[in-house]
């Protein structure tokens, strides 16, 4: 059995202590950091060796994106993707000793309008999910694992206000659409809610509310899938809410399951 968290660290340089705190209070057998802001070579893996988690297959930019899983387990890089043609460092697999693949993805925010026509960032993103569907449909996955910041809360119940959220990005009908295509093509299955069917469930607070605790408005953007052949080992899914009130937080918080393979 293993345990594995995905969390956004907006800048793992700037939050190194935020991801230490983690590692030693809840020791995740693997953790998935997004948007890392930071070249591959300047992220601090001392400290992370320190605590265990000697193995690290991350992509890296500075001061953008950039995705990074750290482990106590063996893994051996599976390369990368360059979705939708950007650059970016949003997509990096893992291959952990069980034959099992682990993907962190970091799909765009999609900027604030949600009309392609004016905005070229919601272009991007929606290609960039479009992208994801045609890849598994060409290659199903098997045995894999999918997480990261997806910058999409696809339900009703994973944002604090369906009617107030529809034109907002994120939670738009053609995003839900376009994330939804792309699950269903490669047969994922959304472990947080297989373990946690009902009810309002969030993983990101935005920095703007003055309490973002008492306000609670937030949205379940981080997600954990798998496949199809493997989605019944899944448990204990949970999302660590206190993270998001630790000092000088990210905005999001981890999120975890536990896999018996």
């Amino acid at each position: 059995m293993f345990t594995l968290a995905t969390w956004n660290i907006n800048s793992v340089r700037l939050r190194e202590g935020l991801v230490a705190r983690l590692l030693k209070e809840e020791a995740p057998d693997v953790l998935c950091l997004q948007e890392c802001k930071s070249p591959v070579d300047k992220i601090p893996t001392e400290m992370f060796s320190q605590l265990g988690y000697h193995h690290m297959v991350a992509r890296g930019q500075k001061g953008y994106n950039g995705v990074a899983i750290l482990s106590r387990l063996p893994i051996t890089d599976a390369g990368e993707r360059d979705y939708a043609k950007l650059g970016h460092a949003r997509h990096v697999a893992a291959r952990m000793e069980n034959g099992v693949v682990i993907h962190n993805m970091y799909i765009p925010a999609g900027g604030d309008v949600p009309d392609r026509e004016v905005n070229e960032k919601f272009g991007q993103k929606l290609d960039f999910v479009s992208e994801m569907r045609d890849v598994f449909h060409a290659d199903k996955p098997a045995r894999s694992i999918m997480v990261g910041d997806f910058n999409i809360a696809p339900r009703e119940d994973d944002v604090w206000s369906h009617k107030k959220l529809l034109k907002i990005v994120s939670h738009t009908p053609i995003e839900v659409e376009h994330l939804l295509a792309a699950q269903d093509a490669g047969d994922w299955v959304d472990v947080t809610r297989k373990d946690i069917p009902e009810g309002q469930l969030y993983s990101w607070w935005s920095y703007r509310a003055r309490d973002w605790d008492a306000a609670d408005k937030g949205r379940r953007l981080d997600h954990i899938w798998a496949t199809g052949d493997i989605a019944n080992a899944a448990h204990g899914s949970r999302i660590l809410r206190d993270a998001r009130g630790w000092e000088k937080p990210s905005d999001h918080a981890p999120v975890f399951a536990s896999f018996d393979l």
